[in-house]
């Protein structure tokens, strides 16, 4: 009952917020957030990949690295080539690199080519990423860009949690996982056919000047940017982690197969896409400093949770309260940051998105210290990035900032 009317208000919100605008724009611009879901593949990807290859943990947990590395090299050159080229043309260009990455493991599949794989998955989202919020604002009026951008990261959602699904479907019914990527290559093969056939204008806005490489990172000077900029690093990097690590975690210490441990990252998923919805409607009603401090004090507690006992129904609980209270940290930080120096609205996006690179950090340090201990031990680092994100959030409540 309760999903049957989240689905019905998500659908009402949708044309809710079409309604200035062609729903024919807007709901191939609202698929690409699908797509843009596909990144999360990563982490399900790495266990599989470990297997096939009897790879060590150091090795596999390589591979989130070569996802999320290109957030921080392309990030804000992609914004400068949107600049250039449109909006439209360079989310069709990440759709493009995408479908190619998801088409190599199809035509041959050996360590190489899915280590390309995932490289080409990460550029592409890294494009996408960047330009898929601004091409959103071309065709939704002013009033309702917020409520359309949360639609979209409710949709990105729903793609991660389907994710684990598909694998484990894919891998127990015809028992070959990579069926995945010629799934995950025909959607994003659709997203481009169908947003290149939708005429979209763009605006232009001419009060708006191209910043450098140099001038965006300037902006870490101000403290209060530096600081969402190390939350956005560091909640990204737990979540990667924590999805990478989990299926490895439940194989360890409660003997589960690999299939059944990647269903957890369904689990968490499904928490986190319930998670974002909720906070829609919460942060209409709660100061955002306040609302910020109370999820992270229950995120803490979940992961307490689940790493103090090896029973699965509670270490599903606690995933799941970690997954429904951290799942708007991202939106928080980065509606905070823009609201801090809205003149620099484009160049603090950028940066922000570069920030997103901490996928690529807290994995390889969580696969070093696991083959020198064991996953529990590695399972310390994301709680440690939580850790820093609750006492960032009490200081914010304190100082009214």
């Amino acid at each position: 009952m309760v999903i049957n009317d989240i689905f019905k208000q998500t659908l009402n919100f949708a044309f809710m917020t079409a309604s200035s605008r062609s729903l024919t724009k807007l709901l191939p611009v609202i698929f690409c957030f699908f797509v843009m879901g596909f990144v999360d593949l990563v982490s399900l990807l790495t266990n599989y990949v470990k297997q096939d290859f009897g790879l060590s943990n150091t090795w596999a947990n390589l591979f989130p690295l070569l996802a999320f590395f290109w957030f921080a090299v392309i990030s804000i050159a992609s914004g400068i080539l949107m600049g250039r080229v449109g909006r439209k043309n360079t989310v069709l260009l990440s759709a493009a690199v995408t479908t190619i990455g998801m088409l190599l493991p199809v035509i041959h599949y050996n360590f190489a080519v899915a280590l390309s794989a995932v490289a080409l998955l990460g550029i592409g989202n890294t494009i996408l990423q960047v330009a898929l919020n601004p091409l959103l604002m071309d065709v939704v009026s002013t009033d309702r860009v917020a409520s359309s951008i949360t639609l979209g990261q409710f949709v990105k959602a729903i793609s991660s949690f389907l994710g684990p699904l598909i694998v484990g479907l894919a891998s127990a019914m015809f028992g070959d996982w990579k069926l995945v990527f010629p799934i995950y290559a025909v959607l994003t093969l659709i997203s481009l056919v169908w947003l290149l056939w939708v005429p979209i204008i763009e605006q232009r806005r001419t009060e708006q000047k191209n910043s450098s490489i140099k001038e965006v990172f300037s902006l870490l000077g101000d403290r209060k940017i530096l600081i969402y900029f190390l939350v956005i690093l560091l909640i990204v990097g737990y979540e990667v982690g924590l999805m990478t690590t989990m299926p490895k975690y439940l194989m360890e210490r409660c003997g589960v197969s690999l299939d059944e441990g990647t269903m957890v990252n369904s689990l968490y998923f499904a928490a986190r896409t319930l998670g974002t919805f909720v906070a829609t409607i919460l942060l209409t009603r709660m100061a955002i400093h306040r609302f910020f401090a109370g999820i992270m004090i229950c995120a803490v507690a979940g992961y307490v949770i689940l790493l103090l006992t090896g029973s699965l129904p509670v270490i599903y609980t606690g995933l799941a309260i970690v997954g429904f209270f951290a799942a708007s940290v991202f939106s928080v930080v980065f509606s905070l940051a823009l609201q801090h120096k809205p003149t620099y609205a484009n160049e603090i996006s950028a940066l922000m998105i570069t920030g997103v690179a901490g996928g690529a950090l807290v994995p390889p340090i969580m696969g070093l210290i696991a083959d020198h201990s064991n996953q529990w031990v590695s399972l310390l680092v994301p709680l440690a990035c939580l850790v820093y994100i609750l006492s960032i959030s009490v200081m914010m409540v304190r100082k009214k900032a």
